[in-house]
């Protein structure tokens, strides 16, 4: 193992942590508090959010997508700018703070905002931020990454910097009480995945990181199935935890990382509307069945340590077909049906967006190509 990790967020865990943001953010510097379509108004917590910046100067930007676009956080990048911001307050999920992560980056640049996506600048600089998780799903609130789209063409493409890491992050269970069982569902499938492609790769004998890995995995399974008595403060707590620990860097660290499951996903979010967990859960089972020869040590692995299932030779199918019932069990499909009906066309469709966006060689060993991955639709798209 060789790595280099450090996570500066400050964690601010449990009820009422919200308020212990105005001791996060220096009180001389003026706030851009960035939210999405209003469910914070609806739950308390852009009261709550109000109150704690009741000693500072602030001004606010509403309507980031679950799906945030470039051109609508382009406006939120000229009202920084304009208002002269000097710190980012992200109140919502993933998104959200993925949204705000651009902002705070593109607001110190002069060019175009879309060259952070396209890699034609490198972000060194941002605004500080700081985030109000509402949705325990991404990891975005303690982790360097976006994954921005460009509504105009159907790109979907992410940024990586230490610099939009956020200073600090309020994960207050008590949010998750009025959200929508859908999005609910939606954190469970995108935590697992994103431990997944941490793990499901080749042994390297990482104790630590494939222990954690496997305790993460057995704690989001568990929360699959006891989702009918999920009204209570421990579900929540360890749904928020688990999900924020499946991608803060920790179980990443010194192993090999897969991550074409995501890459595959987020063109069927962006040609077809899927919701981002949603597209992991169609691609993944049959990139697994397609890549098990490689993958075979590893899915015995967790189908034992994980599923406890017996130690057989179809052990590693039979760990397969539970993560896809893991996903049915949730009523999660795991095969693409926004195409239409012409199934052809729409791989296609894929391969063309992966081409365009340089995703030629994906996985933990770089042999998903596109013809490799042309097969893998072909199983993933009804």
């Amino acid at each position: 193992m060789e790595f280099s990790y450090v996570n500066p967020t400050h964690i601010l865990f449990g009820r009422g942590q919200t308020a212990n943001i105005a001791r996060q953010v220096p009180q001389e510097q003026k706030v851009l508090v960035i939210y999405g379509g209003g469910s914070i108004k609806r739950n308390g917590v852009y009261d709550q959010v109000t109150e704690a910046l009741a000693g500072h100067q602030w001004v606010e930007f509403a309507g980031v997508e679950a799906n945030p676009t470039v051109e609508t956080l382009d406006k939120a990048v000229a009202q920084a700018k304009a208002e002269k911001a000097q710190y980012i307050l992200a109140v919502g999920g993933g998104s959200v703070i993925d949204g705000a992560k651009y902002v705070a980056a593109a607001a110190l640049y002069d060019g175009k905002g879309w060259d952070i996506m396209e890699g034609k600048h490198r972000v060194k600089n941002a605004l500080p931020l700081g985030a109000v998780l509402t949705l325990p799903a991404t990891g975005s609130e303690s982790n360097g990454g976006a994954v921005i789209t460009r509504a105009a063409t159907h790109d979907k493409l992410s940024f990586m910097s230490p610099a939009v890491r956020p200073r600090f992050a309020v994960l207050d269970p008590d949010v998750m009480k009025s959200l929508p069982e859908r999005q609910l569902i939606n954190g469970i499938v995108d935590a697992w995945v994103h431990v997944c492609e941490q793990y499901l790769t080749r042994p390297t004998g990482a104790m630590v990181q494939d222990g954690y890995a496997e305790t993460l995995l057995r704690t989001l399974h568990h929360l699959g199935q006891t989702y009918p008595q999920r009204d209570n403060d421990q579900w929540r707590e360890n749904l928020m935890w688990s999900a924020n620990q499946a991608l803060n860097g920790l179980i990443g660290a010194g192993v090999p990382q897969d991550w074409s499951t995501h890459m595959i996903g987020h063109e069927l979010t962006a040609l077809y509307g899927v919701d981002h967990a949603r597209s992991l859960a169609i691609v993944q089972p049959s990139l697994l069945r397609h890549q098990i020869d490689v993958k075979r040590e590893k899915l015995e692995q967790m189908g034992q340590r994980v599923f406890e299932l017996p130690k057989t030779d179809d052990l590693a199918e039979r760990t397969i077909d539970t993560i896809e019932q893991f996903y049915q069990q949730l009523d999660v499909a795991t095969q693409l049906t926004e195409h239409g009906d012409n199934k052809p066309a729409a791989i296609e469709a894929v391969i063309a967006q992966l081409k365009q966006h340089g995703m030629i060689k994906l996985g933990e060993n770089r042999t998903i190509d596109l013809t490799t991955s042309a097969e893998i639709l072909q199983q993933a798209i009804a």
